[in-house]
């Protein structure tokens, strides 16, 4: 078989990644024959393809088209045109990360007057600081963070197609905001996670408190039909190992790469690649009741095809939805922690998956119990060996027994792909850059 490459990129013998797709699951990622902005979701590729399906911008005019190559750009095409369809093409790394840290501090904020004002031998840890002045270092912290906050995040209009063009297409500090929307396309993007310039200390986080950011990659809040695809979330040049430590802990400067959250509904993630990061993906954010009455009943995502490599934890913890995750390869690197988190009411189908642990690692911390929630976890294989996560799980961390069975069969899934082919599928021709 004569070497070929997998969108754009040399694979040796592996056929490209579009024919390989075709060979192994009877389906390409989307419609080979179309502009890839025009192309829109295949039929019954994930929960996004429920009821209306997802084709984003896929009918916008010429007029509502546009390629940007700055953040000042993209935000002027978000706004153009309301919830018209659109087509937002990228061109190369565009920076939101633009202005220094520096220049979102308002009048009077001083990092070492915050530290020594809030340091634990002075305040204490049994009170927040939620109520503190305005003029005071925590107030004048918030005023900062809201500055920082209007500048990096960018609110997703219905009806949009946002598409990467070439190998480089992406966002550095970014973080995209889809909410309250319904119809949405991301691919072939590479997001680098935003740095929280700002972070809030919180003496009452855990017996020693945190240091807690804000700002997702990306995050779907209370929207309907999105479809992730191709994309590649990573801490890039500032991974947690390059973050210093404030008060004993860490000085935290990140949150997720992608979160679900406040009812949203019909998402599919594939063909993704999630990378060097701590708390990666949240679907629910809280166990509450408030957050209940919002969420029960919603939250029906799919992840399929995606790497997830070098993570801690997170990938997903899932709180309450209808999550399908098939055909992933996760890929356990130091300091892993786990992989699924079963929460709140959650109904997770956890099948034909690979896992790729190393020496030492553990292969019962591939689930992590917070509530009684019964998932099914079929067909995965561990270091290429078929392995009952659940069974495994109960047997070596018997203080948190899970049950089996979700109570629910996915239904749309294109073909399904052999368990064992997952690693070599997944890690040639996930993530942003392999899109033909």
């Amino acid at each position: 078989m004569r070497t070929q490459k997998c969108h754009g990129r040399v694979i040796g013998t592996l056929v490209g990644c579009t024919a390989l797709v075709l060979a192994v699951t009877g389906t390409a990622s989307a419609q080979p024959g179309r502009v890839v902005e025009r192309q829109v979701l295949p039929a019954n590729d994930g929960w996004a393809a429920y009821g209306t399906g997802t084709t984003g911008g896929a009918a916008a005019d010429a007029a509502h088209v546009y390629t940007v190559t700055t953040w000042e750009q993209f935000k002027s095409a978000l706004a153009d045109g309301g919830s018209a369809p659109k087509i937002i093409r990228v061109k190369g790394t565009i920076d939101a990360d633009g202005p220094s840290c520096a220049s979102f501090a308002v009048p009077g904020y001083d990092f070492d007057t915050y530290l020594k004002t809030y340091d634990p031998a002075v305040w204490g840890r049994t009170k927040n600081l939620d109520g503190e002045p305005d003029a005071s270092p925590e107030g004048l912290r918030r005023a900062s963070a809201a500055q920082q906050d209007a500048y990096i995040k960018a609110n997703i209009p219905a009806n949009t197609t946002i598409v990467g063009i070439g190998k480089d297409a992406g966002f550095k500090g970014a973080s995209l905001q889809i909410k309250g929307v319904d119809n949405v396309i991301v691919r072939n993007l590479g997001f680098e996670s935003p740095l929280d310039c700002f972070p809030q200390w919180d003496p009452t986080d855990t017996a020693d408190g945190n240091w807690n950011s804000e700002y997702d990659s990306a995050v779907i809040y209370g929207s309907t039909h999105v479809w992730m695809d191709h994309d590649t979330f990573t801490d890039g040049d500032h991974p947690d190992s390059t973050l210093p430590y404030y008060y004993g802990r860490i000085y935290e400067q990140h949150d997720g790469e992608l979160d679900i959250v406040k009812g949203a509904d019909y998402v599919t993630a594939s063909w993704n690649v999630f990378e060097d990061h701590d708390k990666t993906i949240l679907i629910g954010n809280s166990d509450s009741a408030s957050t209940a009455a919002v969420d029960r009943g919603h939250l029906k995502v799919t992840f399929h095809h995606n790497l997830f490599s070098n993570l801690v934890e997170r990938a997903p913890r899932v709180r309450f939805g209808q999550v399908d995750s098939y055909n992933n390869h996760f890929v356990a690197g130091d300091g892993y922690s786990y992989s699924y988190g079963i929460g709140m009411e959650s109904q997770l189908v956890a099948e034909h998956n690979a896992f790729t642990l190393p020496a030492g690692a553990k292969t019962g911390s591939i689930l992590k119990k917070w509530k009684e929630s019964p998932l099914t976890a079929d067909d995965n294989y561990v270091n290429g060996v078929p392995t009952d996560l659940i069974a495994v799980h109960n047997t070596e961390v018997p203080g948190e027994i899970l049950q089996s069975g979700a109570g629910w069969t996915p239904t749309l899934r294109t073909k399904v792909d052999p368990a064992k082919a997952v690693p070599g599928l997944v890690d040639h021709c996930a993530g942003a850059g392999r899109l033909g």
